[in-house]
Order: C-alpha cells, then structure tokens, then sequence
C-alpha cells in the first residue's frame, strides 16, 4: 500500500488526514510518479478553504501541486518519457488527487525533467514560484529598464522570484513587508524600495516617492482586499494588477475611481491558464531552465519534513517566519 494525504471538506490544513491507499495506474496520455518531495504552496491552502481558482469535484481529495519523482510507469500512447527517470510535476490543478502522496498519477503533459544538478527537494520548489512570476513580470508585460513594478508580500517565494526576474530585466522593483527584518533579505533579492507596512503607512506615498511621482505600472499582488486600495492611488497610467491570491483571507474590492482615474486594468490571474497553453507553457520552461543553468535564480529552501509530518509543515508555513523560502517533504521513497 502507499500513503496520501488527503482533506474530507473545506476546512484548511487542520482536516489534513495521513491514510493509505492504491499507487494508481497509468492511463492513455498518463504517467504514474513515485513522489520523492512535494512543496507546500499557499495556493494549496486557498484550495484547502475553497477560495481558489478552481474546486474540488468530490471529496476525498489529495493536496498538492508541485513535486518531484521517478517516472515508474507510462500510460497507452505516452511518448519521450523515460522510465527510471527524475521528473517534476508542473503546477496545476489535479482535480482531487495532487502530488502529497507516495505516488501521483498525472497527464504526461504535466511534467517536466527534473533541471540537472538540483536534489529531488529543490527541483520540487522551482516551478510554481518562478513560473507564477514570469508571465506577468517577463511574458505579458515586458518589464524592462522605466519599468516600475509593485510586488507586494516580498517574502512570500512567488513575491521573491518577482524581485529577482524584475531585477534581471533592469525594472524597478518595489515591495512591501509587515516587518523591518525582512528589508535585507528583500533588497538581496532585488528590491530597490522596500516598504514596511504598518497600519498608518501610506504605501501609496511612498509609492510615489520611490517612482519620482510616476506609480506602478505594475502591481504582483497575492494580498487580497486589504493591500490594493492602499496602493490603488499610486497606479500609473495604464497599469495593470495582476491579483493571484488571498493571503488576507478576502477577495478585494476594486478601487474603480482610482482605476478609472489610471485608466488601470485588473487581471485575475491563474498560472494554471498559461501550463495549459502548450506554446505559453514552453515559453516558461525555456526561461526558468535557462535562468537555472545560467545561476541567475536558485531553489531557496527554508525547511523539510518527513511525509508523517504535513500538518506540522503547514503550522510552520502559516506562522511569521524569521527565514525564508520553500517548505518541502520529503516521502522517504528511494530514486531507485
């Protein structure tokens, strides 16, 4: 038998259940996955409450978007994956049975070979970060020197691969934090402006004063209701928000006369549509194994837990942490 964890409800990390089950079997345009490590991700979190994107077709239903593992079965009409070989899970929605288990059997579109040189621990903790952030900072919107993109929850890891592709491209990275410590940290990491976040800070003023009154073009927001109306008034002209998340637990209320007044767009925005898209999907493995191979972005690992301990990973992730990075599990299960 092997192992999964899996949710009977909406009712966050709390109702996360260690039982065992069947491996599976690799269907038609399907392979099966021996889990090495699987990355926990607040888009998993969201899920867990049913405030995502996307919802669960039926209950039980196993987390987990993102891991790594050997390749030990192929489904009918299956071609170039290799056997015995490391691959990754790309992020995405895998209805009620994501990668938090001993085995995941997932459509052989969903994978990618594990990038040379990393553990089976950092290649589980590059894609969803780095590809959330390229789309928007480097794909869609083109960001380069004049450009002045927000990047609100520096630390969180998707906020922190904002930073560094926006540091690459030569934009000029802003971003908030709720505590003064991170400052180093983020500025390491490619921030020009770092603003702390206290319940009397004008985000927008100092929005201003960072960009010589110009504003965002740009805001990489995972926040929720209370961030955007803070900055709304230092939108530039023609900005776009791009919104990917609820760290606050709330779906925002727009700010139209500052959006109207900035002519501004806001852009729900889902990695998921863009893994979907083969030739959008390309673009994003092209960057991040370039970008990898060229030591410009790195796997940052903050902890790793043994599969027993899930729930212990989520109660670590979901507290003020004084480090930074990916939290990962590691299932035990050998490469061989």
């Amino acid at each position: 038998m092997a192992r999964e964890w899996v949710i009977n409800g909406y009712n966050g990390y709390p109702g996360l259940v260690l039982q065992d089950c069947e491996p599976g079997t690799a269907g038609p345009g399907e392979v099966r996955l021996r889990i090495e490590a699987f990355a926990l991700n607040w888009g998993d979190m969201d899920l867990m409450l049913d405030r995502y994107s996307f919802s669960f077709p039926k209950f039980p239903a196993r987390i987990g978007m993102e891991a790594t593992g050997i390749v030990d079965q192929v489904g009918p009409g299956v071609e170039g994956i290799i056997v015995g070989q490391r691959y990754c899970t790309l992020p995405y929605f895998y209805d009620n049975a994501g990668t938090s288990a001993d085995f995941a059997v997932v459509d052989a579109r969903y994978i990618t070979p594990a990038p040379e040189g990393l553990s089976a621990v950092e290649a589980a903790s590059v894609w969803m970060q780095y590809m959330t952030a390229f789309y928007p900072v480097i794909d869609i919107s083109k960001a380069g020197p004049g450009t002045n993109i927000l990047a609100t929850a520096g630390t969180s890891t998707a906020g922190t691969a904002a930073l560094q592709l926006g540091r690459m491209a030569g934009a000029t990275m802003i971003t908030t934090t709720r505590f003064a410590a991170n400052e180093a940290y983020l500025r390491a990491n490619g921030a020009d402006h770092v603003i702390v976040t206290g319940e009397d800070t004008d985000i927008a003023a100092a929005i201003h004063a960072a960009t010589d009154g110009v504003g965002a073009h740009l805001a990489f927001d995972p926040v929720g209701q209370g961030m955007i109306a803070r900055y709304s008034p230092a939108l530039a002209k023609g900005a776009t928000i791009f919104f990917y998340g609820t760290l606050d637990g709330l779906f925002p209320q727009l700010p139209i006369v500052d959006m109207f007044q900035a002519n501004a767009t806001f852009h729900p925005y889902s990695l998921f549509n863009y893994v979907e898209n083969p030739e959008a999907l390309q673009r994003g493995l092209d960057f991040v194994y370039a970008a990898l191979k060229a030591g410009q972005i790195a796997p940052q690992i903050d902890r790793v837990y043994p599969m027993d301990q899930y729930r212990d990973a989520w109660d670590y992730l979901s507290q003020p942490r004084e480090s930074h990075g990916k939290v990962v599990v590691e299932t035990g299960n050998a490469p061989g």
